[in-house]
């Protein structure tokens, strides 16, 4: 199978392309706008285990970014068997501060393009037949679909934040389009699932070391590396939707009942114990 990974340089993106290839013996076309990070990591997935790797430099958040990666695949005979829309941008700042460059860059990228991949591909997916062997195949206990898209959506969703205002937006596009997709192409036998992880184990937030590691053994927090492999398993099983840790799943219907007042209060609570 070949998986294309967006984003796919560094931190989660990296990491489904290591787990695809480590796990699932993909052979992977490798998309990232950060080119000599990309060919490094491509090389390297190459000779580690032994699968096929294109490194492809692409700017997602250009308007015609699907179109290109499309006709590229088309032109090179290349058959896109898994799609991971994980390339993004995070940002704090108040929304008239952001420059509307910035503010089109979200938007492009998290879902005009995450739009226009999955219908191209889709597409590509829904008219593909199976060899009787393929059809044959099992991945975590299923049989093989004709296709497989992951979209990266967040737990901010459902919450109104300040300063992360256009970011939150655009993960709520994410994750509804995502469900109301799945509906559409499972009867096609073309799997689609949303991860909304709630915060991911990194030092993006600033958190003290010991907080960090409160946060994950509270499950509120989650490692690239745990995320991935869960989101992965929840693709091939095609569960539509998915928030890890029980806490988060548990806060889930709650922040969507919960006062906005309430929630600023508490990020202002958290933002007293970062660095």
């Amino acid at each position: 199978m070949l998986a294309l990974v967006t984003g796919a340089s560094s931190g989660i993106g990296l990491q489904y392309a290591t787990q695809l290839a480590r796990d699932y013996h993909c052979d992977l076309l490798l998309v990232s706008n950060q080119e000599q990070e990309l060919q490094q990591v491509a090389a390297e997935l190459a000779q580690q285990y032994g699968v096929k790797t294109i490194a492809h430099y692409a700017d997602l958040s250009q308007p015609d970014a699907a179109e290109q990666l499309h006709a590229y695949c088309r032109e090179n005979q290349l058959v896109v068997d898994i799609l991971i829309n994980n390339a993004g941008v995070f940002f704090f700042n108040p929304y008239c501060d952001t420059s509307m460059k910035r503010i089109e860059l979200m938007l492009q990228l998290h879902m005009i393009t995450v739009a226009k991949m999955t219908r191209l591909f889709g597409e590509d997916m829904i008219n593909r037949e199976l060899t009787e062997e393929e059809a044959q195949q099992r991945i975590c206990g299923r049989k093989r679909m004709r296709g497989y898209i992951l979209n990266m959506s967040s737990m901010s969703a459902w919450m109104a934040m300040p300063g992360i205002q256009t970011y939150n937006a655009t993960k709520a596009f994410i994750y509804n389009f995502s469900k109301s997709i799945w509906y559409e192409f499972k009867p096609k036998n073309v799997g689609v699932t949303v991860m909304a992880p709630g915060a991911v184990d990194t030092a993006l937030f600033g958190l003290a070391p010991h907080l960090r590691k409160l946060a994950v053994a509270l499950t509120v927090s989650i490692p690239p590396e745990k995320l991935v492999k869960r989101a992965l398993k929840n693709m091939f099983r095609n569960k539509k939707a998915d928030t890890p840790g029980f806490i988060n799943w548990l806060a889930t219907p709650i922040l969507k009942h919960t006062p906005d007042w309430l929630v600023f209060l508490a990020i202002k609570y958290v933002g007293r114990f970062q660095k």
